[in-house]
C-alpha cells in the first residue's frame, strides 16, 4: 500500500540494517540515531502480484531479499476443514460444490473490479453458513450452504450477472428452493417507511435494503455502487433509518470526497 518512492527509501534503511548484521554489531547508526541491534531480527515480505491497491516492489528492494515461491492454496481442502469445524457432517461434498461454484462464477460472470472469488470471500461465506446452521439446526446442510452462498454473493453482483449466478447455484444444488429470509421487524419497518414517504413499494428495491442490512451485519466495510437514479440513496437511507428503529445504533457522517486529499 506504500508508494514506490517511499519503498525506495526503505531499501536504503534495510541495506543499513543488513550491513550492521553482517558486521555482527550490537549498536549501529540508523538515520543519524544510534540504536541497539538484535542479531535475531529478520525482515520478510509477502507479495500478492497484481492485487488491487498494492504497489509493485522496486528492484532496489527486491535485490535485498531471497525469493521463496509459495503454491496456490487448496481451496477445496480449506473449505472442507472449515465446514467440519462449523459442524457440517457432509463437508466433503459441500466443499466440492462450493469451490466449483466459485470457479464457474469467476469464469462465466462479467469482470468487475469489486468481484472477489478468492479465499477471503470463501471464508466469509463459510462463517455465515456456520451461523445459519446453528440458527436453523433443522434445515438440511446443503440448503444452509446454498442460502449462505446466495445471500452473501447476490448483493455484490451487477443486474446482468444475478440470473447467471442463480443459474449456477440451481445447477449445483438441483431441486433446492430456499426463499429469501424475511426479518419481520426490519422488513415491516422498511415497508412502513416507504409507504409513509409515498414511495411505490417494489419488491426488488425492498430486497436491496434488506441485502444492505445483511451485508452490514457480516462485513466490515461496504460500498453502494450503481448508476445515477438507481436507488442508492433510498437503499442507504431506509436501511440506516430502519436499523435505528430496531435498536441497532448507527452514526451517519456525510462528507464531500473532493475535500479530502489522496494522501
Amino acid at each position: 500500500r506504500i508508494d514506490a518512492s517511499v519503498l525506495s527509501v526503505v531499501s536504503s534503511q534495510v541495506q543499513c540494517i543488513r550491513r550492521a548484521l553482517e558486521r555482527k554489531q550490537t549498536r549501529f547508526l540508523f538515520q543519524d540515531v544510534e540504536i541497539n541491534l538484535d542479531c535475531r531480527m529478520g525482515i520478510f515480505i509477502t507479495i500478492n502480484p497484481g492485487y488491487a491497491g498494492r504497489t509493485e516492489l522496486p528492484e532496489s528492494v527486491k535485490a535485498l531479499f531471497r525469493p521463496v515461491v509459495v503454491i496456490v492454496p487448496d481451496l477445496e481442502q480449506i473449505c472442507e476443514i472449515m465446514l467440519f469445524s462449523e459442524g457440517f457432517l457432509t463437508a466433503k461434498v459441500l466443499a466440492k460444490k462450493m469451490t466449483t461454484l466459485y470457479s464457474l462464477a469467476k469464469g462465466q460472470l462479467s469482470k468487475q473490479n469489486h468481484y472477489d472469488f478468492g479465499l477471503r470471500a470463501l471464508k466469509s461465506v463459510l462463517v455465515m453458513a456456520g451461523d445459519l446452521k446453528r440458527g436453523s439446526p433443522d434445515l438440511p446442510e446443503n440448503t444452509v450452504l446454498m442460502r449462505a452462498l446466495r445471500d452473501m454473493n447476490q448483493p455484490k453482483f451487477i443486474f446482468e450477472d444475478v440470473p447467471l449466478f442463480l443459474g449456477l447455484i440451481s445447477d449445483l444444488f438441483p431441486g433446492l428452493e430456499c426463499p429469501r429470509v424475511r426479518y419481520p421487524d426490519f422488513n415491516g419497518a422498511v415497508e412502513k417507511s416507504l409507504d409513509e414517504q409515498k414511495y411505490e413499494q417494489l419488491s426488488d428495491q425492498i430486497d436491496k435494503v434488506v441485502q444492505l442490512y445483511e451485508t452490514m451485519m457480516t462485513r466490515h466495510c461496504t460500498m453502494i455502487v450503481g448508476p445515477t437514479g438507481g436507488g442508492k440513496s433510498v437503499v442507504f437511507k431506509y436501511s440506516s433509518g430502519c436499523s435505528k428503529e430496531n435498536g441497532d445504533f448507527h452514526k451517519n457522517v456525510h462528507f464531500e470526497p473532493e475535500s479530502i486529499t489522496s494522501c
